[in-house]
């Protein structure tokens, strides 16, 4: 992981770096843990973490900086509620200036104070307008109370803006590997019973996907059984 200098020469010279390095991460994993880290050296924060969206399901935490970041997202994601929640499902950026005197979040707000938490600031990662548009949210922690200001948010909008989209392409071409992957399988599947049982293209691929709706069975790991058992799942 690259160390940055904000102070040498520019932030705008930081942003370039971290651009590039952005763009050269081999996944999802190795993006997230470059946001953070960045996220610790370009603004005025303790502690970072990044949480995901995940449709259908509970936001994924996806990237901490130190396990106090754990306890603060599970604390909301256990309860669906808090300033993460918000910002994510509302896509838009939530301050707190100080742990112990925010009243929107009482609860969640005096645990997070006993944990060393005074200041937060929720920024949300989005691509474009629209539901399918939130990516997750980028959540900075300080000890001190209203550590983060104008220019401490100008910053960490900046960050979100080149985290959304570096995040958003780097799933995006995890989903094509995994899509390749999957019709790699599927073929060599085919190939294994149109040998076996002497039949075309077709009928191969119909048996998979019979075997598939049949035990409620992605495709994929319908053939994926096949080519390693030689058996197709019952």
């Amino acid at each position: 992981m690259a160390e940055y200098d904000i102070a040498a020469p520019t932030t705008a010279d930081a942003f370039a770096r971290l651009a590039v390095e952005l763009h050269d991460a081999p996944g999802v994993e190795e993006t997230i843990d470059a946001v953070v880290q960045f996220a610790l050296q370009a603004l005025n924060c303790t502690y970072a973490g990044v949480a995901l969206y995940t449709r259908g399901s509970r936001p994924e935490i996806a990237a901490v900086t130190d396990p106090v970041v754990g306890d603060v997202y599970n604390l909301q994601i256990d309860n669906e509620d808090g300033p993460l929640i918000t910002a994510l499902r509302e896509r838009d950026t939530v301050l707190i200036r100080d742990t112990t005197a925010d009243g929107r979040w009482h609860e969640w707000a005096a645990k997070v104070a006993a944990l060393g938490v005074r200041s937060v600031l929720d920024v949300p990662l989005t691509t474009g307008a629209g539901a399918t548009a939130s990516v997750g949210v980028l959540g900075l922690y300080s000890p001190v109370a209203d550590a983060f200001g104008e220019d401490d948010e100008a910053v960490a909008h900046i960050l979100a803006r080149h985290a959304s989209v570096a995040v958003a392409s780097a799933r995006h071409e995890a989903t094509m590997a995994q899509a390749v992957d999957a019709r790699k399988l599927v073929g060599q599947a085919m190939g294994i019973l149109m040998e076996r049982f002497d039949v075309d293209g077709d009928r191969a691929f119909a048996i998979l996907k019979r075997y598939s709706q049949d035990t409620n069975t992605k495709l994929r790991d319908v053939a994926q059984q096949l080519i390693d058992t030689r058996k197709l799942p019952h």
